[in-house]
C-alpha cells in the first residue's frame, strides 16, 4: 500500500553542469569568492601574527595593561571577537549580494528550467495539478 504517484526528484532531473554554465551561476562564485578569499588570508595574517608575537615577543606580549590584564590576553580575547565579526559580516554579506542570486538559481532548478528528463516546467512538483 503507497503511493505509486511520486514525486519527481528535482535535483536528480537537474544538469548541474549547465547550471555552472550560466553566467548567473558564474556571478554568484564571483561574488563569493571574493569575499571569502580576502578576509581569509586576512584572518589567517592576524592569527599568525598573534601566535608569532606569542612566541618571540614575549615581553611585548606580557606587557600589563591594567591588573593582571596583558597585551596576550587582549590580543587572545581579540581573536574570538574577529572570528565573531567576521562570521556577522558573511552573513549580512550573504544576505545582501549572494542569497538573492543563489534564490534565482534554486527557481531555475526547482522549476525544471535546467530539467534533463524532458519534462519541462510544465511538470508539478506536488504530483497533480489542482484547478
Amino acid at each position: 500500500m503507497g503511493n505509486d504517484a511520486r514525486t519527481p526528484d528535482v535535483a536528480a532531473s537537474a544538469d548541474f553542469e549547465e547550471v555552472q554554465a550560466t553566467e548567473q551561476f558564474k556571478e554568484l562564485r564571483k561574488r563569493h569568492r571574493s569575499f571569502v578569499f580576502p578576509m581569509a588570508v586576512a584572518f589567517l595574517l592576524w592569527y599568525f601574527a598573534y601566535v608569532i608575537l606569542a612566541a618571540y615577543a614575549v615581553d611585548f606580549m606580557s606587557t600589563k595593561v591594567w591588573g593582571n590584564i596583558n597585551i596576550g590576553i587582549i590580543m587572545g580575547l581579540l581573536q574570538f571577537v574577529t572570528t565573531f565579526a567576521i562570521t556577522g559580516w558573511y552573513v549580512s554579506y550573504s544576505n545582501r549580494r549572494l542569497d538573492p542570486i543563489a534564490a534565482g538559481i534554486r527557481h531555475g532548478i526547482e522549476g525544471h528550467e535546467f530539467d534533463t528528463t524532458g519534462a519541462g516546467a510544465s511538470g508539478s512538483a506536488t504530483g497533480g495539478a489542482a484547478k
